[in-house]
């Protein structure tokens, strides 16, 4: 009834055992190239083909076999595609160090069927690695084939940079994250709040990560504490870098790492240990809150600091509990390879402590004394020891400084490139306040005091100097300045500078900041430097000083 059947031992050709299995699946793809058949015109006619060689069997079996064959029609016959051709999106597993290198090999000559017609796979990874990770998880559901080809992008990312929605679960970070096995570089921008379910899940799944940054936004709290962190970043033996916002509630730190070269802390307060056990660290920044209750040891922790991390090259610290002591405890240690040192808001910092930085490192390239005491003095001693090295001098909110010492600064620093003198050159009259006070006083000052406060000029002739910020020195009505590469010139606030007295001698001046200035004070500089411009002058309504951190100035 079905017909002579061959005995099992009887030798059967390839084509003929396609007939007699059958195809019960379908098949998806040409039997010329390969290639899927949805949408699909194949390049290769009958002539190209290459049967499949039939073996030649003996006795009464051989005419069943010769029927067999002869029967098999062209679509049953296996066609040998082109050397080296792969399938599109037959991606193979490779090793994460080759991957991108495998990947480009893969797509070679690729295609993916698309309505308006093919689109070689390079195009598309080309355009895939480029999407935002929301775009990149919205393209994964078109097709199949675009899915199997974010998965490879996905797994080729190395760098991340995410921000989480406030009404983001966790599970959404997760399942991101999951998708990464090769991150290196991950970024968070947390709009919701932070607790150790993030740096766990970050744990679970990469573990290659070497650099972490968590930044929020105003309406979230990291509530990430410091033992938890302390043990995330022992059990992360690659992590070199750790950038943090919002530390608010780690109550103490116990960091030991060899891999860690770079910290940020923000938002410190109330801080009953630190100790930093990390000999390979390089950079570190530490920004305090600014209350007055903040209880912190800051003078046993900048001297244990200094002491457990001999390598640091660059040192940052924002409080008001900076004083002469902690700066005495932080020079007490060998630090011979510190280059840029940035102690911000001490206002118990004196001359005396600058005599001690001087003493200590001399190889400076930056310094930040930023909301310190020090006076024309302390200047000084800073062109003395640090003349051939420092080129980054910041001296904002520091009253009792004079135009003569910013004048001598400029003068004695010949590497100088960059000068913050905001707030320094100030009328303490002219301060804004939003009620209204009782100016009697005031009006009782004789014209001559009130000419040696507010009347002030200054005059900087430098031929390196690129960036100079005199924010707020309203007691500024007269500014020359000679400096044939200073690019951005910050005058926010310089309500007393007079037009007819400022002479600008900058010929690559590209940007000014100059809210709240005079109309006529914009004109006079688009005058004296816009016509030797090959742009257009930029001037910009305001311009505000980021947080005093050592890293946005370098």
């Amino acid at each position: 009834m079905h017909g002579h059947q061959p005995h099992p031992a009887t030798p059967i050709s390839d084509a003929a055992f396609l007939i007699k299995r059958g195809n019960k699946r379908g098949n998806y793809s040409c039997g010329r190239c390969g290639l899927p058949k949805k949408g699909h015109k194949c390049n290769f006619t009958n002539d190209d083909v290459i049967s499949t060689p039939v073996s030649k069997p003996s006795g009464a079996t051989y005419s069943s076999a010769v029927t067999s064959v002869s029967s098999v029609s062209a679509s049953a016959v296996r066609y040998m595609p082109p050397s080296k051709r792969r399938r599109a999106l037959s991606f193979d597993d490779v090793n994460l160090a080759e991957e991108e290198e495998e990947v480009e090999m893969d797509l070679v000559d690729s295609e993916v069927d698309l309505e308006l017609g093919k689109l070689p796979v390079n195009c598309l990874w080309d355009v895939l690695r480029r999407l935002p990770p929301a775009g990149l998880l919205e393209a994964a559901k078109v097709c199949r084939g675009w899915r199997e080809t974010t998965r490879k992008v996905w797994r080729a990312v190395e760098e991340l940079r995410l921000r989480v929605p406030a009404k983001a679960q966790i599970e959404f970070v997760g399942s991101v994250l999951q998708k990464c096995p090769g991150l290196v570089k991950l970024s968070l921008r947390m709009e919701s709040d932070v607790d150790s379910t993030v740096l766990a899940c970050i744990a679970f799944s990469c573990y290659n990560l070497q650099s972490l940054e968590i930044s929020t936004y105003d309406s979230s709290v990291n509530r990430i504490t410091g033992d938890e962190l302390s043990r995330f970043i022992a059990e992360k033996r690659c992590l070199t870098s750790l950038k943090l916002e919002g530390c608010c509630n780690l109550g103490g730190v116990i960091f030991s790492s060899t891999s860690l070269s770079t910290i940020w802390l923000s938002d410190l307060h109330s801080l009953s240990k630190m100790v930093f056990n990390c000999p390979n660290l390089k950079e570190i920044s530490l920004d305090f809150s600014r209350h007055e209750n903040d209880s912190t040891d800051l003078i046993a922790a900048v001297d244990a600091l200094g002491r457990s991390c001999p390598k640091l090259q660059n040192i940052h610290i924002a409080s008001i509990q900076l004083s002469h002591a902690a700066v005495l405890a932080l020079t007490a240690a060998n630090l011979r390879g510190l280059r840029m040192l940035s102690l911000v808001l001490g206002s118990e910092i004196t001359d005396a402590s600058v005599a001690a930085i001087a003493s200590s490192f001399s190889k400076l390239e930056l310094l930040d004394l930023s909301g310190s005491s020090i006076s024309d003095s302390g200047i000084g001693m800073i062109c003395n020891v640090f003349p051939e090295t420092l080129s980054k001098l910041l001296l904002a909110l520091c009253p009792n400084i004079t135009p003569s010492g910013i004048q001598f600064a400029a003068a004695q620093l010949p590497r100088l490139e960059l000068m913050d003198c905001g707030m320094t050159i100030c009328d303490p009259t002219s301060e804004k306040s939003n009620v209204e006070e009782d100016n009697a006083c005031e009006l009782q000052r004789t014209h001559h005091s009130k000419f040696n406060i507010i009347h002030q000029k200054l005059i900087i002739k430098h031929s390196r100097l690129k960036k100079l910020s005199l924010w707020g020195c309203s007691s500024l009505d007269a500014l020359y300045l000679n400096c044939p590469h200073l690019n951005d010139l910050n005058l926010n606030s310089c309500t007393n500078l007079h037009p007819e007295r400022l002479l600008l001698q900058c010929p690559n001046l590209e940007s000014v900041h100059a809210s709240d200035c005079k109309g006529m004070l914009v004109k006079t500089i688009e005058t004296q430097v816009a016509a030797k411009l090959r742009s257009p002058l930029s001037f910009k309504e305001d311009f505000s000083l980021s947080k005093l951190r050592l890293a946005n100035t370098i």
